[in-house]
């Protein structure tokens, strides 16, 4: 049987402390900086992932790397790669083919490029799925809340980061209205720049998230943040945000204080089989983020390979990913809006004005 791992890090130090429960009586800088000296471990046996198309049944392990997102971002990026690397070395002795970098693991640094050196198997970000799922989440609710995205423009917050920049060529191929929203100027225009060449009706670049997504009724976040970066005041009314990041960039806050606004969670899917994931993160049973199912549908075609690495997504990868999954019966899971799948009576609520 062929064999995956996913990396999947501590969101916060509460995390940390509900798994290694001895670093409880310590400050949370402390448990921060003790936890990140802690070897990798395996968090969990995955069973039961099984192609619609072949009947291929495939296992994998969660691997559980002790670093907050904050650590993984703020700690130098050698000392970061390295312990991100130690979960790949498990991951071969587990006898996988393939390790997924989960969460901020794949943002930090060059995409997985450094974290690639010395292992012997295969890496992926899982970005090209996450990509593809987000897109088609977006379009199913819009779709519900009747907005055509044809005629709305379509704010990206993050757009100068990898998934947001692909979502950004993807929608311009499909001829539509862009605002580009990435906190440096320079790769905002150069993102800009490219867009404009791909049929995009109008392209414009921002800096600001608050001017950026003023008037817009369709947004996509996927900013890396260690916090969420959009206030409830700053949204239009019958706005759908699909929202990629994780940590989210929008806090569940924003749907208490704004009925009037959808909240979906982009890169959710189905997985095929009788999946046993071994541990809850969060999800309800058969379901996982994009970017752990893009690994598991490589492993379900023996392709172990470095598929998305590096801090360029490739439209060709997402489009094929999107095939490979569609065959072996990955599905994006319905709208999801902080954990929760939304019923038709709810979106219809919003649609009417919350």
């Amino acid at each position: 049987m062929e064999r995956f791992a996913f990396i999947i890090h501590a969101f916060d130090v509460q995390d940390i402390k509900d798994h290694i429960p001895p670093l409880r009586i310590f400050p949370a800088s402390w448990v921060e900086y003790l936890a990140s000296r802690i070897p990798p471990f395996i968090l969990s046996h995955v069973t039961g992932v099984r192609s619609e198309a072949t009947g291929k049944e495939i296992e994998g392990w969660f691997v559980g790397l002790p670093m907050t997102t904050r650590a993984l971002v703020e700690y130098p990026f050698p000392f970061v790669a390295k312990q991100i690397r130690k979960c790949g070395f498990l991951a071969e002795k587990m006898g996988a083919g393939i390790i997924g970098l989960g969460a901020f693991t794949s943002v930090v640094g060059d995409g997985g490029i450094t974290v690639k050196n010395g292992l012997r198997i295969a890496v992926t970000t899982g970005n090209s799925y996450t990509v593809a799922t987000a897109l088609e989440a977006l379009k199913m609710a819009c779709e519900r809340m009747d907005l055509d995205m044809d005629q709305e423009e379509i704010a990206i917050v993050g757009a100068t980061g990898s998934i947001g920049r692909t979502c950004a060529l993807i929608l311009a191929e499909e001829g539509k209205k862009l605002r580009l929203i990435g906190r440096n100027p320079e790769k905002v225009e150069q993102v800009k720049s490219e867009v404009e060449t791909q049929g995009a009706k109008s392209v414009g670049g921002y800096v600001d998230i608050r001017e950026g997504i003023q008037g817009v009724r369709v947004l996509l976040t996927v900013a890396s943040s260690i916090k969420s970066i959009i206030e409830p005041s700053w949204i239009e009314r019958h706005a759908v945000i699909c929202d990629v990041a994780r940590p989210r960039n929008v806090a569940e806050e924003v749907v208490k204080v704004r009925r009037d606004v959808l909240v979906i969670e982009g890169g959710v899917v189905d997985v095929p089989g009788d999946p046993d994931f071994g541990m809850d993160f969060g999800y309800p049973p058969r379901k996982s983020y994009a970017c752990m199912a893009e690994t598991m549908i490589l492993t379900l075609e023996g392709r172990f390979e470095d598929y998305t690495l590096g801090k360029e997504v490739k439209v060709e990868k997402v489009k094929e990913i999107s095939a490979l999954a569609q065959k072996h019966g990955f599905r994006v899971s319905g709208l999801r809006s902080f954990g929760r799948e939304l019923s038709q009576e709810e979106i219809e609520r919003i649609r009417k004005g919350g």
